[in-house]
């Protein structure tokens, strides 16, 4: 990037350093940093969206309803992450690629599954290969954030539902007496009272996305753990310019640092939109509230 960076082995260290930082590798390691940031920006609405969904549900009066809203939160919590994620990703996408084949190749004779081959015509692949790099990426991102969306929410659907269970019973028959419908019970006074009880755990499970982020290396995109094993291992003269030893003790260093860091930021966020829920609830923080306004 830099003008002097033309002959590295003759560079001081600053300047060698400041080089070695600017390489294409390294931008590409910085671009992983917006990868995983918009990864959370757009999972963890979907994930409540998901919650939202499933512990509505559970608690339907409905039995087949609710039996698919508790039966999506047990199964999906009963699974190991990393199983999930790897099972559904493959899962998911044979099957775009089985109803695409179904559609585009109707002509086709031969069976789908050919031993462990699982064989459709090229025009049903998915990316197609003529496509361009940025459509194969997009397309693996896309399936990551449905995959973290449907396991994440089955946990936020649980802390939803407990929720849901917490707000006081006599606050909903007070609403039934005035005249309300349950719709409208459900949406002017559970659900608004709702999210106080939920924030808590919605905050750890904020906390457990953001670790959890590294799994996108097993889903086949380049985040920051990717990059910084792949930078920090072992470079030699040979194969590259800047040649170096083991620092993957430091790149990792410094992804401690930014969880650290994104940590203590949310934190801060969480906290004051809790003091904003708690505000005129009658829960213990609504309390300390009232009681530090007299004062």
């Amino acid at each position: 990037m830099f003008s002097f960076c033309t002959d590295p082995s003759t560079l001081p260290d600053w300047q060698w350093m400041a080089c070695y930082l600017t390489t294409v590798k390294h931008i590409a390691l910085y671009w992983s940093v917006l990868t995983v940031l918009l990864l959370l920006a757009i999972t963890a609405p979907a994930a409540l969206a998901f919650g939202f969904a499933g512990a509505s549900a559970a608690r339907s009066r409905i039995p087949p309803l609710s039996w698919i809203g508790r039966g999506y939160i047990a199964v999906v919590r009963g699974v190991p992450d990393v199983a999930f994620f790897l099972f559904f990703v493959i899962a998911l996408d044979q099957a775009i690629e089985y109803l695409r084949h179904r559609a585009l190749c109707p002509d086709w004779s031969e069976p789908i599954r050919q031993g462990n081959d699982f064989v459709v015509c090229q025009a049903a692949k998915m990316p197609l290969g003529t496509a361009p790099q940025w459509v194969h990426e997009t397309y693996g991102f896309s399936l990551a954030v449905l995959t973290f969306a449907i396991v994440f929410g089955a946990f936020a659907a649980n802390v939803l539902y407990g929720a849901m269970q917490a707000v006081p019973r006599g606050q909903l028959e007070t609403a039934e007496s005035y005249g309300m419908s349950p719709r409208q019970t459900f949406w002017r006074v559970l659900v608004p009272q709702m999210w106080v009880y939920a924030l808590p755990g919605l905050s750890n499970l904020w906390m457990v996305l953001m670790k959890a982020t590294p799994l996108l290396f097993l889903l086949g995109v380049e985040d920051l753990v990717y990059w910084a094993r792949e930078l920090g291992g072992i470079k030699t003269p040979r194969f590259t310019d800047y040649p170096h030893g083991d620092w993957r003790m430091w790149y990792f260093l410094a992804l401690l640092i930014f969880y650290l860091m994104f940590t203590r930021v949310s934190e801060i966020v969480l906290a004051r939109v809790m003091t904003r829920l708690s505000r005129g609830q009658a829960t213990t923080a609504g309390e300390a509230q009232r009681r530090g306004a007299q004062a």
